[in-house]
């Protein structure tokens, strides 16, 4: 006979006497690890037990990067607008509006400046929760606006990737932007200004072939999805059967594309090593 033996079927806990488990406790990371999330938290977002780089958003990255998170926000209140008066599944106004309600953001970049070990530096951080990171007019002119805030100070900028690509609703006025921030990107290095170029999971189309490969050091995060078009297109137009994990961060620096992978506990190190380098100041 068992030791323990149910003397009553059902669930008789009283409702005031049951516990409910808050939202978000936990998380559980791709290879099945279970994470108490304020620890993953005070890791930088990483999951201790297998290393994974969980996908955070600019609110994070300031944190990360910003000495006691302290900074200023340019350019706070612009909004995209719908010129097209594009519309598929919903109207895109619509779209704009539920995800901004959703996200409390304006849209899928933000930028700032603030002190970062010591010295100033703007970021221009995308949030993939934002309609994909995807890229729009009002992205581009964030990151114009950001740059030109560099060239007027002399302050080195940080751009940190995560996208979709451009952003359809928009069609060409989307497009125009790949060759208006790099147009940008390119005064910036005619005034001798370093820029850093952070990828993250996931940087994909229009990003990929603009902005987010035109650092003076293009760095990854560990285990990053980057690259232009999804594994099938490229297959299709190739015809060619394609290494596995063709497009993460670590193939993608054994074969040159990048230049360090970096790891979000060294981020806020590294990158201001890589600009003293560059400007060839005291190492801080």
């Amino acid at each position: 006979m068992a030791w323990f033996k149910r003397k009553e079927k059902g669930i008789t806990t009283p409702t005031e006497e049951k516990k409910d488990v808050p939202k978000g406790l936990w998380y559980k990371s791709p290879t099945g690890k279970i994470v108490d999330t304020e620890e993953l938290a005070k890791n930088l977002w990483v999951s201790p037990e297998d290393d994974f780089h969980v996908r955070i958003g600019s609110a994070e990255y300031f944190q990360i990067l910003f000495d006691d998170n302290e900074f200023t926000e340019l350019d706070a209140k612009m909004t995209s607008k719908d010129p097209l008066k594009f519309e598929d599944t919903k109207k895109y106004k619509d779209r704009l509006k539920d995800v901004m309600d959703k996200t409390k953001l304006k849209d899928a970049v933000r930028t700032a400046v603030g002190k970062s070990k010591g010295k100033d530096l703007v970021v221009a951080c995308m949030d993939f929760a934002f309609i994909g990171g995807s890229m729009g007019a009002v992205v581009g002119e964030k990151i114009a606006r950001a740059i030109d805030y560099s060239i007027k100070n002399k302050v080195p900028f940080l751009m940190i990737s995560k996208s979709g690509g451009a952003r359809m609703m928009e069609a060409a006025l989307s497009l125009m932007q790949l060759a208006k921030t790099s147009a940008k990107l390119a005064q910036l290095a005619e005034a001798k200004i370093p820029y850093i170029s952070l990828c993250t999971d996931p940087t994909t189309g229009g990003t990929t072939a603009s902005y987010a490969m035109l650092g003076d050091i293009n760095i990854g995060e560990p285990g990053a999805l980057i690259g232009f078009a999804g594994p099938r297109v490229v297959k299709d137009t190739t015809g060619k059967d394609l290494p596995e994990g063709f497009q993460t961060s670590e193939f993608l620096l054994e074969h040159g594309f990048l230049d360090f992978i970096v790891h979000r506990k060294e981020l806020k190190d590294r990158v201001n090593l890589y600009i003293d380098l560059i400007e060839n100041n005291e190492i801080r």
